[in-house]
């Protein structure tokens, strides 16, 4: 009996010191200051283990239709987890979908169904859903074998592609780390055999350009993969009659408020688990959806093995866009029925010889981007008598996208940005330059504004302004469109020191990233490095806002663009008045991202504190605190409560803002720290 209790006493040891080995040798989760991981207290880190891995090792069906897998559940080291949360922290929920690739079909069918029985028509629909029913058996630490509730019907198709999906979560609120996610797939033939039939059409990673990351349900539905298992024809809602089918479906989301059913009137409604309404007639794509290549990828990493789905018509894809046009009687589609999907590729081709053609890329042509388009270039070369003191003179190019020269009076607009200074910018001026002087692609304009003496430092000239262009001229189609060139700027010193470009936030790659193009005020305005030249600190929305409707709002670059995208979660209004005095409301916008998530649009580190000194206060006459300094003014543009504001205030003194006190870098409630996932 000692002799056993000594060998028991020696299998306690060697497996305390294995796990122990374990842990120092595997290589650690990479943790980044975006992660709340990144700053908890090492010893917690080790004995809880953040993060969660699904892994589906195999998947199979009995000849009875039992379907099992097997799934490997660990930390991001690969050490097991106890989905129970008993001898590893934190309990791991996990929930499981079935479907298969019918032979005769492209997309999932499921096997996981439930029947959801509208309160509000009392219409019965079939949907694909969780399994439920099922048990687990426990095979090694952190393996699991799941025997699914759900069979596989009698007779069903052993040689088609059958995919599983688990989806979960792992709790750990309790040590102040959240909620650790994960989803994963595995495809399978039942009767064995390679994988050859598959359904991946928009990539997870092309999602997340925006999404960042695409996080549904509650947060658990992570993959493209996985989504389409459930979002498929098969699946409606019976609430509203509308189908969920991911074709059908996203197309709708991102076309939102420009549907032409929600223009006539009728919102697009789904109503979702427990009877949540989720209304997407306010949704506006940050790009323009026409560009169906934002979403459809046709080259790089992101490119999905069957991403030329998009040049193949069907009425579902092109009808819920498309959502006026009755295919039944020809209505909206030059009067012509189609009755199936068999003859849409005889007119929609993916590309015909003509913007605005009945091809795939002809139909879908954004004006500004039509490679018909002649192209706008524009060069900043040398700024001369640019003291304090004297006006300016900048010489710059304008060439088409040939390289011929395009004269200054040809421009339909060419206006010429003179901001100052860089440290950061408090003023401009703007002038009509279609009057320079110069030839064979090279001209120059002195500004009749001078730079006000005793001026110091840098300052900026930038170029912006387009030509009118006629596409398919004297035909039915033709179209007059801006042909804008890119913007470009040139900084210059006015007292003899060191030319300082302003310093750099964002990048319009960030920025491109979901909007894919910037285009604003008419395309005049397509790089952040122009924009910032006039949405300085000082200025404001006064000139264009009615009387009526004052006081002025700030336009900023931070206040405004860090309200814009807080969008509908703002405290206050958030109204711009622009040219004409057209009202500009913000309340509606859905950042698709995770604001928390700082560089998804600054460059990294340029979001910490404290601000350059030479930093200007913020006027701000609609908000909380007028003038606002500029920390203050960055983070009560999202955190907008009049605690917050107050405790900014109560931060501020004479000698100027203390937020980097606590919020510097090192600090404990650092920016990056604050904003931790």
């Amino acid at each position: 009996m000692r002799r056993r209790r000594t060998l028991v006493r020696m299998g306690t040891i060697v497996g305390v010191l294995l796990c122990a080995f374990l842990l120092t040798s595997a290589p650690g989760p990479e943790f980044t200051p975006r992660d709340k991981a990144f700053y908890a207290d090492a010893n917690t880190v080790n004995f809880v283990r953040p993060g969660l891995v699904f892994t589906i090792k195999s998947a199979a069906i009995e000849t009875d239709g039992t379907i099992k897998a097997v799934v490997r559940v660990t930390d991001p080291r690969g050490l097991p987890l106890d989905r129970l949360g008993v001898t590893t922290p934190g309990n791991v929920a996990m929930s499981f979908v079935a479907a298969h690739i019918p032979a005769n079909a492209d997309q999932y069918v499921a096997y996981t169904t439930r029947v959801q029985t509208s309160p509000i028509t009392g219409q019965a629909a079939t949907q694909a859903s969780a399994d439920s029913g099922g048990s687990f058996r426990q095979i090694a630490d952190g393996e699991y074998e799941y025997t699914f509730g759900r069979r596989a019907p009698a007779g069903y198709d052993r040689s088609a592609t059958h995919t599983i999906s688990v989806y979960g979560s792992r709790n750990l609120s309790e040590f102040e780390l959240g909620t650790n996610y994960d989803e994963k797939t595995f495809n399978f033939v039942p009767a064995g055999g390679e994988v050859t039939k598959v359904r991946d059409v928009v990539k997870t990673a092309t999602c997340n350009k925006c999404h960042d990351p695409l996080a549904l349900h509650g947060g658990p539905r992570r993959t493209m993969e996985g989504c389409i298992l459930c979002h498929q024809p098969q699946t409606s809602d019976p609430d509203t009659g509308n189908t969920v089918d991911m074709v059908v479906m996203t197309h709708k989301i991102h076309m939102g408020a420009n549907l032409p059913s929600v223009q006539a009137g009728t919102p697009y409604v789904i109503i979702g688990n427990r009877q949540s309404v989720h209304d997407y007639s306010e949704v506006l794509m940050p790009s323009d959806a026409r560009n169906c290549f934002v979403c459809h990828e046709q080259d790089g990493p992101r490119k999905a093995a069957q991403s030329d789905r998009v040049f193949k018509a069907s009425r579902a894809a092109c009808g819920s866009c498309h959502d006026n046009v009755d295919f039944a009687t020809g209505e909206g589609h030059v009067n012509l029925p189609q009755v199936s999907d068999n003859q849409c590729t005889t007119c929609h081709t993916p590309q015909g010889e003509l913007p605005f053609d009945a091809s795939i890329i002809g139909a879908h042509t954004v004006p500004e981007n039509a490679p018909q388009l002649p192209g706008i270039t524009f060069e900043a070369i040398r700024v001369d008598d640019g003291m304090a003191g004297k006006q300016p003179t900048l010489t710059f190019s304008i060439k088409d996208r040939e390289g011929n020269p395009v004269p200054p009076s040809q421009m339909t607009r060419l206006a010429l940005v003179l901001a100052g200074p860089t440290s950061d910018y408090a003023t401009y001026v703007s002038e009509d330059a279609r009057q320079a002087q110069g030839s064979d692609g090279t001209y120059f304009w002195t500004f009749g504004a001078r730079i006000p003496e005793g001026t110091k430092g840098s300052y900026t000239i930038g170029i912006e302004g387009y030509r009118n262009h006629t596409l398919l001229p004297g035909t039915q189609k033709a179209v007059t469109v801006r042909d804008a060139g890119i913007n470009k700027v040139i900084h210059f010193t006015v007292d003899g020191t060191p030319v300082q470009p302003r310093r750099q936030i964002v990048t319009n790659e960030k920025c491109n990233a979901c909007h894919y193009k910037l285009s604003l005020h008419g395309g005049n305005r397509n790089q952040v490095e122009q924009c910032i030249l006039c949405h300085n600190p000082n200025e404001t929305d006064i000139a264009r806002r009615p009387a009526g409707a004052r006081p002025a709002e700030s336009v900023d670059m931070r206040t405004m663009i860090h309200r814009i995208h807080t969008g509908h979660e703002m405290l206050r209004d958030y109204t711009v008045y622009g040219f004409g005095g057209t009202p500009h409301n913000y309340n509606h916008v859905g950042y698709p991202g995770d604001r928390r998530n700082c560089t998804a649009c600054h460059i990294d580190g340029t979001q910490q504190l404290p601000l350059p000194e030479t930093a200007l206060n913020v006027t701000d006459p609609r908000g909380l605190i007028n003038p606002v300094g500029p920390e203050t003014a960055a983070c009560t543009s999202c955190h907008g409560s009049r605690a917050a504001a107050s405790h900014a205030l109560a931060n501020t003194t004479q000698l100027g803002e203390s937020c980097a006190a606590c919020h510097g870098p090192n600090s404990a409630f650092s920016v990056d720290r604050s904003h931790a996932r």
